[in-house]
Parts: structure tokens; C-alpha cells; sequence
């Protein structure tokens, strides 16, 4: 294996990658009130380890021009990305926090990458092994959430409100979980009815039929009324009917821009804010 040819250290818990070199003391985002250090305190691997446990990527196909990309056995907390092709060029949303040679092989046949995306900090995983490895292809970074990310050793591009990584692609800063959490839309997904890319911005229940909104989701603090409409208001910019949140069984299969108000009239009436 030649990928991530230094130990990067690797937080087990959360599965973002930090620069080469001894580990911290605790990772900053598991400390955050929006995550958690285990019981047994900080822990860390390496990608070189992770390989040697046996870990692998596993890519599927989710529908045309649109793959997911996951880690099998599961890492951190068992996200799975999705790579959505495009005329432009190809866009990584939100990261694992592992990468190796059969993965890189298998992407590149796709054309490779030409820029990775994330929703939120506990979705940077492996960020930047991933952009070496396809020739420094730019990081978009909201820059409201510049103190949550932990290397630094590439291209990122600072961006704020919305923007269009690729053409046809949208990227949008809503807030909510983290100030600069995002959702990517994505108007030719779902047969030209429109995808939605959430991550944990707008969460993809168990049930599939709703979204929900939380500042931590593991910790169980809710967030205010106003924030959720804001955010509601901003996730839904542009049309979508299919939505993926930020594990492979969170999606949403459609009549998702329907989904996000029935949740946002079912959230603000559960905390009083009607």
C-alpha cells in the first residue's frame, strides 16, 4: 500500500485525519460538546493500521453518475461519501477517514476528482490524503468553519453563503450543527428532479420519511427555532426530490423538498415555537 505514506494519526472516534507527527493529546473535534471522547479515553490509528485491520474502501453505485463511497469494516461514525460526476469533472461530498491504492484505482477510472466538498468537521476524515492523492484537487472549506480543520497541507478554498464548486453543482452554507455546515445540491441528480446532500446538516431519520436538526446529535442538544428556518430556508434554495443524507440507508428516495417542510413544522412543534 503507498497511499498515506506518512502515519498521519487517525482519530478512532471521529476518523479525521490529523498532520503527520505524534497525535495530539485529544482530538479537538471529539472534544467539542458536539461529539465525545470514549470512556476509555482518546484513542488513535493510522491509515497504514487501519489497511492492516483490514479496512477497505467499498464503492457502489447509487444511480447514475452518482457513487458512494464507504468504509468497510465501518470507521468512526460509519459515514459514507458520494461522488457525483459531472460534465466539469468529478466532486468528492464529505469524506472517510481512509483511502488506499484499490480506492484510487477504482475513482480514477471515473475520471478522478476535481474538487472534495464536506457538510460539516466531523466529515473531513481523511481530506487531505484524498487531495494528494488526485493531484491537489481543491478543498472547499466554509470559512466559518476555518477552526475546526486540522491540516492545512493543501489547496483549500475559503468560501462562505454559496458557491458552485463544479458547474452544476451548489454549495450551501446553512449553519445549524456547525456555523459553517453545508448541503450540496445537486439539480440533474435523481433522473433531473434534483438531489440534496445533507450530511448531519439536516439528518436523514431512521424512518426515511423525515429530516432533523440538531447542535449535537450523539449529546442530544437541540438547536433554536429561528436557526432551523433559517436553515430550512437556506437546504432548500434550489429543487430537489431525492435526498441523501450521510449514511448508505439515509436517503430519502423522493418528495424530499416535502420532507424538509413537514419536518420543519413537526420540529418547531415539538419545542413550542409554532
Amino acid at each position: 500500500m503507498t497511499i498515506g505514506s506518512h502515519d498521519a494519526p487517525v482519530c478512532r472516534t471521529c476518523a479525521v485525519q490529523y498532520p503527520p507527527g505524534a497525535p495530539p493529546d485529544i482530538c479537538v473535534i471529539c472534544a467539542d460538546e458536539r461529539q465525545w471522547v470514549p470512556s476509555g479515553g482518546q484513542q488513535w490509528t493510522t491509515v497504514h493500521e487501519l489497511h492492516r485491520e483490514g479496512h477497505r474502501i467499498d464503492v457502489r453505485e447509487l444511480e447514475p453518475d452518482l457513487l458512494g463511497v464507504g468504509v468497510t469494516p465501518t470507521l468512526g461514525i460509519g459515514q459514507r461519501g458520494c461522488l457525483i460526476r459531472t460534465p466539469k469533472g468529478n466532486l468528492l461530498w464529505d469524506c472517510v477517514g481512509y483511502i488506499d491504492d484499490e480506492a484510487v484505482a477504482a475513482i480514477g477510472r471515473q475520471g478522478g476528482l476535481a474538487g472534495i466538498a464536506a457538510s460539516h468537521p466531523h466529515f473531513y476524515g481523511a481530506m487531505v490524503e484524498w487531495s494528494s492523492a488526485f493531484d491537489g484537487a481543491p478543498l472547499f472549506v466554509p470559512s466559518a468553519d476555518r477552526e475546526w480543520v486540522v491540516r492545512t497541507d493543501t489547496e483549500i478554498v475559503w468560501w462562505s453563503d454559496e458557491i458552485e464548486p463544479l458547474e452544476g453543482l451548489h454549495l450551501i452554507q446553512c449553519g445549524g450543527h456547525f456555523d459553517g455546515s453545508a448541503v450540496l445540491a445537486w439539480p440533474a441528480g435523481a433522473e433531473g428532479r434534483g438531489a440534496l446532500f445533507v450530511g448531519d446538516t439536516a439528518t436523514v431519520t431512521s424512518d426515511r420519511e423525515f429530516v432533523s436538526f440538531m447542535r449535537s446529535y450523539p449529546n442530544l442538544i437541540p438547536l433554536p427555532a429561528p436557526t432551523v428556518r433559517d436553515l430550512v430556508a437556506r437546504a432548500t434554495r434550489h429543487p430537489f426530490d431525492r435526498v441523501y443524507g450521510g449514511w448508505w440507508d439515509r436517503v430519502i428516495a423522493a418528495d424530499g423538498y416535502a420532507a424538509f417542510e413537514r419536518s420543519l413544522a413537526r420540529y418547531l412543534r415539538w419545542i413550542d415555537a409554532d
